[in-house]
């Protein structure tokens, strides 16, 4: 069974920081694309930054130089660093797992920055 669990939302100032941590089994996460996803009340699911299984990085402009992605295979969890935040960053965060058959997504963790 596959699962993906995030971990790290919360409520925080504009300007503070967190790290969001995506848990994943029942997967072979190394040969995966990993991704994290945003979605704010009434927008439609946005893409916030992946990264490859060769450690290639992408962001959305709105996050880039605030936010970086990582991963660390051998516990099979991927990292979103949140610095700098902003009220328009609230969402609720999901984990994203790609390859080129399928993918599987997360339940999601809230994140609410305050002005």
């Amino acid at each position: 069974q596959v699962q993906l669990v995030e971990s790290g939302g919360g409520l925080v100032q504009a300007g503070g920081f967190l790290r969001l941590s995506c848990a994943a089994s029942g997967i072979i996460f190394s040969i995966n694309t990993m991704a994290w996803y945003r979605q704010a009340p009434g927008k439609q699911r946005e893409l916030v930054a992946h990264i490859t299984t060769g450690g290639y990085t992408n962001y959305a402009d709105s996050v880039k130089g605030r936010f970086t992605i990582s991963r660390d295979n051998a516990k099979n969890t991927v990292y979103l660093q949140m610095n700098g935040l902003k009220p328009e960053d609230t969402g609720i965060y999901f984990c994203n797992s790609r390859n080129a058959f399928t993918q599987y997504w997360g339940q999601g963790t809230q994140v609410t920055v305050s002005s």
